[in-house]
């Protein structure tokens, strides 16, 4: 066999037969280069079909999943299933958590961890499958911490390059609404506080809308917005039984936590519904309160649009100093002056012309000068809840001190400390020529 072939990586032909363990291979005497292996075989049912392999294959390791693993996807397996989501669903959700788990960002992480990272998988994929789902229900499911979900969660798009599509407010709304224990009988609840689950979710629904267009919904979290509106959806349909239940008791019955800003979501909505109701002619001799109001929501959503350009051009003529004839819907006179000093005036022929120009409010809510900005009545929640500066410990010591005005005497020391010496003039007069 000597000479018959060249070996490929120092090209010499000294290549000769090598017997090892019964089995014939082609070397290179002068480098050891191993031209050509023997065939071995390695299971039993590749010796019964008689299926030779390289010795190279024969060695390579197959890795097995670990009991962590298999554990992970079977977690997944039964959350698909109690949510009864669609077997694609399932199917993406079982194989993010395969490409989450061999992850290098998640290998060495707490069993905690790989417990939130099985919801997050699970969330993900309902998510991009626009299946409705939100965190507080697979935290739930799993007894995850919302925070600790919410970590794994935003680490796992950011590794993996998730593209999760946005999902629509009301979607949520019927998904959170689902889950609710008050549209089945059942022991624990009263007949009295059972109620048909399409009309709470129309009407919440319609709450939803109703402060997302009073932008109670601007940058909050959704889930506090939709119990609170679930909550009043439910008391008004009956009133009568359920006015006293509170919000904590809802939540009680309803199954759900309840969520620790939920209770102000509840109070902003109402007080909008105080400011519609008020536009209402037939409600002008009720004594409307936050307990009352409840009770005239159905006619409220009725003629939402109506009220809210109502409630928006009476504040509008009020800050430009007439009032509102609802019935008319135009400004009448007042006769006084308004708040930034303009005043309605009569002409000669008995009409009345409102103020000048410059004086009148504009649509954005800005008078002329002179005057000042009137607010408008609805504004996102970052504008109308302000956090506090702190002040500046100067500021603090500069309180109850007289303004400056220029006219103060300049006591010496103050003058010498901006007298130069010769030097300094020569090394400024220097650096400007330069300059």
């Amino acid at each position: 066999m000597s000479g018959q072939r060249k070996c490929p990586e120092c090209g010499s032909s000294k290549v000769e037969e090598d017997s090892h363990y019964s089995q014939n291979h082609l070397v290179c005497t002068e480098c050891g280069f191993l031209l050509t292996e023997g065939l071995l075989t390695t299971t039993r049912s590749e010796e019964t079909f008689s299926q030779a392999v390289r010795y190279s294959e024969t060695t390579a390791e197959v890795k097995k999943p670990c009991r962590n693993q298999i554990q992970g996807q079977k977690r997944v397996h039964d959350l698909c299933r109690i949510l009864r989501v669609r077997p694609v669903v399932e199917d993406t959700a079982i194989e993010l958590y395969l490409r989450a788990y061999e992850h290098q960002s998640f290998l060495h992480v707490t069993l905690e961890k790989k417990e939130a990272l099985v919801g997050c998988c699970v969330h993900i994929s309902c998510r991009q499958h626009n299946w409705p789902l939100t965190m507080s229900t697979i935290c739930s499911l799993l007894h995850v911490e919302p925070a600790l979900f919410s970590t794994v969660y935003q680490h796992m798009v950011k590794e993996l390059t998730l593209d999760i599509p946005t999902l629509s407010l009301l979607d949520l709304v019927k998904t959170h609404c689902d889950g609710l224990n008050l549209f089945q009988n059942s022991a624990s609840v009263p007949s009295m506080f059972l109620e048909n689950k399409d009309k709470v979710v129309d009407r919440a629904l319609q709450l939803v809308e109703l402060a997302s267009e009073t932008w109670l919904v601007t940058g909050r979290h959704p889930v506090p917005i939709i119990t609170a509106a679930a909550y009043l959806a439910w008391q008004s349909l009956l009133p009568v039984h359920r006015l006293k239940c509170s919000l904590g008791k809802f939540c009680k019955l309803a199954g759900i936590r309840q969520p620790p800003p939920a209770s102000l979501r509840v109070k902003e909505i109402v007080d909008i519904l105080l400011r519609l109701a008020s536009q209402l002619a037939w409600l002008a001799s009720q004594r409307l309160d936050a307990k009352t109001v409840v009770k005239y929501t159905n006619d409220i959503l009725r003629h939402r649009a109506l009220l809210l350009r109502q409630t928006l051009s009476l504040a509008w003529t009020e800050n430009a100093g007439g009032h509102m004839d609802p019935s008319e819907g135009t400004a009448t006179e007042t006769g006084r002056e308004t708040e930034g000093g303009g005043e309605w005036t009569r002409d000669g022929e008995g009409g009345e012309t409102g103020p000048s120009p410059q004086d009148q409010l504009s649509p954005t809510g800005n008078m002329g000068p002179g005057h000042k900005r009137a607010a408008p009545i609805f504004l996102p929640p970052c504008l109308t809840q302000r956090k506090k500066r702190k002040s500046c410990p100067e500021a603090e010591g500069s309180q109850g001190t007289e303004p400056t005005t220029g006219e103060e005497e300049i006591s010496d020391s103050e003058i010498e400390q901006y007298l130069r010496t010769p030097d300094e003039v020569a090394a400024f007069q220097a650096a400007r020529a330069i300059l």
